[in-house]
């Protein structure tokens, strides 16, 4: 336990006396999730669109309105002698509301008033958030316009549970955070420990008594701090400026984080004990710690919108499990029914990590 300590001391002092590690550490994260936290909305705003209306009439007023009253769309009054596709051409537009000519008397006389609602498909996520929103508003319209006697016998009440302002910010901001978590960390850690194979001073650990246990255990160890001194300094951000609070019980969040802290310093260090090149270290600590906890872990998009090819790979991404924890801490607050797997998850593969850095270690010692 002593030379275990020690090392871990050793470690934190080489990490201290390196201002750009400390920079590293604690300022790029919080710059990670103050622009990323601020960049990524749920909510669509002022998508332009252009209006021709052909009928001029009350009803057709009224239905422009509604769109302009819409937070998604910003109305361009465009000339009935122009073609819509013009506005597309230039970019001035992402859809068009065509309102033909009878609209108001075909809505006066409860018949069918049809209304034409072209969009510019050559961004096909935009082009489907300006449909459903578009039908939206119709079928507000609809219901506030229907014809006298018209029987409802179903009339919908929604509510969004856990966040009922769809605030972009607290549903991304614990994603952010962890992603901040396995990019940085595991980057020191592996920094730290291709420098030992890079300089061969390695080699004076092979040649000691300190067992493979203890030198790595020691490394993992302070990389562990490093994390968990990072989770705190998030947390304060996201309780203050991001207006963030706990939804239930937070211990599966606190379990979690210190399996979480013990997996990526374990990742980081199995990296540097695999590839003792700090460059190429460095790519393979990005490769898992971002690109993987991007695109895998439903950080940005349902984990069933994946391709089923590549779907798979995500039971392997340790950053899924612990995302979807800190998730249900800030919103959800299911507790430990829910995410207990999760938690169990995170040690399986913390420990898979472990293993295989100690097999390594334990040859190169033989070797040596």
């Amino acid at each position: 336990m002593t030379r275990l300590l020690a090392q871990t001391r050793k470690e934190l002092t080489q990490l201290t006396r390196d201002r750009l590690a400390v920079a590293l550490v604690l300022v790029l994260p919080l710059m990670q999730l103050t622009l990323m936290g601020n960049s990524f909305s749920l909510i669509v705003h002022d998508l332009p669109i252009v209006v021709q209306d052909f009928d001029g009439s009350k009803s057709s007023r009224e239905l422009i309105e509604a769109f302009r009253a819409s937070q998604t769309f910003q109305i361009i009054v465009w000339p009935t002698d122009r073609s819509p596709d013009e506005a597309f051409s230039k970019g001035s537009a992402r859809g068009a509301v065509i309102i033909p000519e009878h609209f108001g008397r075909d809505i006066a006389r409860g018949v069918d008033a049809q209304v034409q609602i072209v969009l510019d498909g050559s961004d096909a996520n935009t082009a489907k958030l300006v449909s459903a929103n578009a039908g939206g508003v119709a079928r507000s319209f609809n219901a506030t316009h229907g014809a006298v006697g018209t029987p409802q016998p179903v009339r919908t009440a929604v509510r969004f549970w856990y966040n009922p302002s769809l605030s972009s910010k607290r549903f991304y901001g614990p994603g952010l955070m962890v992603m901040s978590i396995s990019m940085f960390p595991p980057l020191l850690a592996t920094l730290a420990m291709a420098r030992e194979g890079e300089r061969k001073t390695i080699l004076q650990v092979f040649v000691s008594n300190v067992s493979a246990h203890e030198f790595l255990l020691g490394k993992i160890l302070a990389f562990m701090i490093v994390t968990l001194g990072e989770v705190a300094l998030l947390l304060a951000f996201q309780f203050v400026f991001f207006g963030a609070h706990l939804a239930g019980d937070p211990t599966p969040f606190l379990v979690a984080t210190l399996l979480y802290a013990f997996c990526v310093a374990a990742f980081g260090t199995m990296v540097g004990v695999f590839i003792p090149n700090q460059a190429a270290a460095m790519q393979a600590v990005m490769f898992g710690g971002f690109l993987l906890v991007f695109m895998l872990s439903g950080l940005m998009f349902p984990l069933s919108n994946i391709p089923s090819g590549l779907r798979w790979l995500s039971n392997f991404v340790w950053g899924r499990y612990y995302i979807e924890i800190v998730r249900d801490m800030f919103l959800q607050g299911a507790g430990w029914p829910a995410v207990w797997w999760k938690v169990l998850a995170i040690a399986g593969i913390g420990a898979t990590f472990y293993g295989g850095t100690w097999r390594r270690m334990r040859r190169m010692q033989l070797e040596v």
